[in-house]
């Protein structure tokens, strides 16, 4: 025993330099295990449970309830929900609904359009086996060359009204009278907290995370309206959803939209015109965005109509899906 005790008083006899070395370096595992932490996605959704309305943290097939508002101050319960058991709903209160106007090259037409497929193949070697596995991935991106249109080179938001708001699986009913109504596939930004005169550099402080949307959009109505108060704004034209999560990188994300299971929008989030950190700065610029207002950041390409009995699934890359049937006005 005697020879071991001596051991440990050696190893803790150590100079003041060496404690302050073992500090800083205490110090700096810390702060890069805080800064892990803070790149991790987090999963968040607003869900009904019976008579019970809560903001949770996804956990795999669970929700974990939290106790207070994920917009103020929060703490985290033990209180556990099976995910398939409870309704899932639009993952906000907003006092405030924007949407981007031609945020996409491709949307707004004209231009070259470049697509770029790549394959990248991952060769690894186990030392214990002796086996070899390998893991072939192809992506592909889309680019549009061309000049930006005066008016959409600044970022061009609307206002899309809280009401038009719809949850996951929920139903896009189409109004009586509304002609041409067409899909939009959109990445949706939700604001953290109170934002006001913010720059370009500090803006992603206030953005909470990101949200799937579908700026559903009657053509005729936005033609012929002076505003597009009910072309965009009109009830169930926001299906919104299901959940927001933060620690991703909102500006690669791929974006895709499927009408009864056929792709037919397809876009990654580097395409946008105006970025995320932009789009909130200019908007707070000249109004105060409140925590829990959600951001339409644009669709891409070409959209087209919908009808009763179709349905809409938009898939966000790293977030989500969003699902929604089509209903006629009865």
């Amino acid at each position: 025993m005697f020879p071991n005790r001596l051991k440990t008083r050696r190893i803790c006899v150590m100079s003041r330099n060496q404690v302050v070395a073992a500090l800083s370096g205490l110090i700096v595992i810390c702060l890069s295990v805080q800064s892990l932490r803070a790149a991790t996605p987090t999963t968040y959704c607003r869900f009904q449970a019976g008579d019970r309305v809560a903001y949770g943290i996804v956990e795999g097939e669970h929700v974990r309830e939290l106790a207070g508002s994920l917009f103020g101050d929060f703490s985290k319960t033990n209180k556990m929900h099976v995910l398939k058991e409870v309704t899932l709903l639009v993952p906000s209160e907003p006092s405030h609904v924007f949407a981007m106007a031609g945020n996409y090259k491709s949307h707004l037409g004209g231009g070259t359009t470049t697509k770029t497929i790549t394959t990248t193949t991952t060769i690894v070697n186990d030392p214990k086996t002796g086996k070899t596995t390998t893991a072939t991935k192809t992506t592909e991106e889309v680019r549009v060359s061309g000049k930006i249109p005066p008016k959409f080179q600044i970022p061009q938001p609307f206002f899309k009204s809280p009401s038009c708001l719809v949850r996951h699986e929920g139903n896009i009913v189409i109004p009586r009278g509304a002609e041409e109504v067409h899909y939009e596939a959109e990445m949706v930004i939700v604001i953290g907290r109170e934002a006001a005169n913010v720059s370009q550099q500090d803006a992603l402080d206030y953005v909470l995370g990101v949200t799937i949307g579908n700026d559903v959009s009657a053509r005729r109505w936005q033609k012929s309206d002076v505003q597009w108060w009910r072309a965009k704004g009109a009830d169930t034209f926001g299906p919104c959803g299901p959940f927001i999560v933060s620690g991703v990188n909102y500006d690669d994300l791929l974006l895709q939209l499927r009408l009864n299971g056929t792709t037919v929008q397809k876009e990654r989030t580097s395409q946008l015109i105006h970025g995320v950190a932009e789009t909130v700065a200019s908007i707070s610029q000249h109004i105060t965005l409140r925590a829990g207002d959600l951001i339409f950041t644009g669709t891409s390409g070409t959209t087209d109509s919908i009808q009763p009995g179709d349905e809409i699934e938009v898939e966000l890359e790293g977030v989500g899906i969003l699902r929604n049937r089509v209903v006629a006005d009865q």
